[in-house]
């Protein structure tokens, strides 16, 4: 009945290998960095995300989207490193998560193994990983209550490690609150 609609444009038919020839260069160059520009306003981007968006349209072409990826950090508006440390640390200040689920998060933005580590490193500085274990086992003890049964205490660890918590962590921490509870008795 309805045509399924894709926000995303179609790949154009043309290989990726084949130079795209643009009529006006000028043109072209200043269409691209205001669209580079404007994604840039919706959401902060890595380089390489914001690359890929840009190529996506047929008016412009690889060597005129690096000369605007350059443009743009010359003026400080494209940094991978500081995207990197802003959007680690505006995640766990969200949602409590651990440092696999925030790894994997980084990672889909595209930026390179160097960047994402000294995120972390500098994101679980400022907000120490036991800290953020913390604050997800108050929200599920709010949520849930505490766990009764020996089920219960399963999902509740189960949960803590689909947040991205080391099972070192979790386990220490799941110790902590039976002898909370033990004491309690």
């Amino acid at each position: 009945m309805f045509k399924k609609r894709n926000w995303r444009p179609a790949q154009n038919e043309e290989s990726e290998d084949e130079p795209r020839e643009i009529k006006d260069v000028e043109k072209a160059r200043r269409r691209t960095f205001d669209r580079a520009v404007n994604l840039l306003t919706y959401k902060p981007r890595s380089e390489n995300e914001l690359r890929q968006r840009l190529l996506e349209k047929n008016w412009t072409n690889a060597e005129i989207v690096e000369a605007v990826l350059a443009k743009l950090k010359e003026y400080n508006y494209l940094n991978d490193e500081q995207f990197a440390r802003e959007f680690a640390a505006s995640r766990l200040r969200q949602k409590p998560i651990g440092k696999r689920v925030l790894k994997q998060k980084l990672g889909l933005k595209k930026l390179d193994k160097e960047t994402v580590d000294a995120a972390l490193e500098q994101a679980f500085e400022e907000t120490p990983e036991a800290d953020v274990i913390e604050r997800a086992i108050e929200k599920r003890l709010r949520l849930k209550g505490k766990p009764q049964t020996r089920e219960d205490s399963k999902k509740f660890y189960d949960y803590l490690l689909r947040q991205g918590f080391s099972y070192d962590l979790v386990s220490s921490k799941m110790r902590e609150i039976a002898a909370r509870d033990y004491d309690e008795d």
